[in-house]
C-alpha cells in the first residue's frame, strides 16, 4: 500500500527563529507556528481552535528564516511529520513528540512594510505578491560625501519601449510538411 506523509500549513509565528549549528556545519532553525482553525457547532456557536505547531528548517531556509522572520508573521510550510523521541534527563522516562520537518518556507506578508524590507501596502491595504511588486532600479553610486540623511535620489531613466518581433513571411501549402 502507498503512503504519504506531506503537511501544508498557514499560520504565524509563535517566537523569533534562532539559528544554530549542528557540528557538521549544516544550519537549522525550531518555528513555533500557531494555526487557527474557526468551525461552527451544532448549534450554530462560532468557535475558534488554535494548534501550536513545531516545524524544523535546515540549511540556507533556516538561515534565511531567522534573517527576515520575526514574531508574529504569518508563513506557509510545507513538509513532512516526523515523530522525536528522547529519554527525559529528569524523570528517566522515554518521550516523544510529532513535528513538521520543512521542505519549504514561503514568507507571507502581513501587510506592514517593517525591517524586513517587506513590499509597501496597497490602497487596500495588501502587499502585492512578489510578481505583482515593481521592480525597483539600482540605486546609481554616490559620491562618498553624499551620505547625510537628506540625500536625494535620482530615478532611473526609462527603459526604451519594446519593438515587436518582425512577423513571419505566409508559409505557402507546398512549405507545409503534412
Amino acid at each position: 500500500m502507498a503512503s504519504l506523509n506531506k503537511v501544508f500549513l498557514i499560520g504565524n509565528l509563535t517566537r523569533d527563529p534562532e539559528l544554530r549549528y549542528t557540528t557538521g556545519g549544516a544550519a537549522v532553525s525550531d518555528l513555533g507556528l500557531a494555526v487557527n482553525r474557526v468551525y461552527t457547532t451544532k448549534e450554530g456557536d462560532r468557535r475558534e481552535e488554535t494548534v501550536f505547531v513545531d516545524v524544523t528548517v535546515w540549511n540556507r531556509q533556516a538561515e534565511n528564516c531567522c534573517q527576515y522572520l520575526r514574531k508574529g508573521r504569518p508563513v506557509h510550510v510545507e513538509g513532512s511529520l516526523k515523530l522525536d523521541s528522547w529519554d527525559d534527563k529528569t524523570t528517566g522516562e522515554k518521550r516523544s513528540r510529532l513535528k513538521v520537518e520543512a521542505i519549504s518556507v514561503q514568507f507571507l506578508d502581513s501587510g506592514k512594510r517593517d525591517e524586513s524590507g517587506g513590499p509597501p501596502p496597497t490602497e487596500d491595504g495588501y502587499a502585492p505578491s512578489p510578481r505583482e511588486a515593481p521592480r525597483r532600479a539600482a540605486p546609481e553610486p554616490r559620491a562618498a560625501a553624499d551620505n547625510g540623511p537628506n540625500r536625494s535620489y535620482q530615478p532611473a531613466p526609462a527603459a526604451p519601449p519594446r519593438r515587436p518581433a518582425p512577423a513571419a513571411p505566409p508559409a505557402d501549402d507546398e512549405d507545409i510538411p503534412f
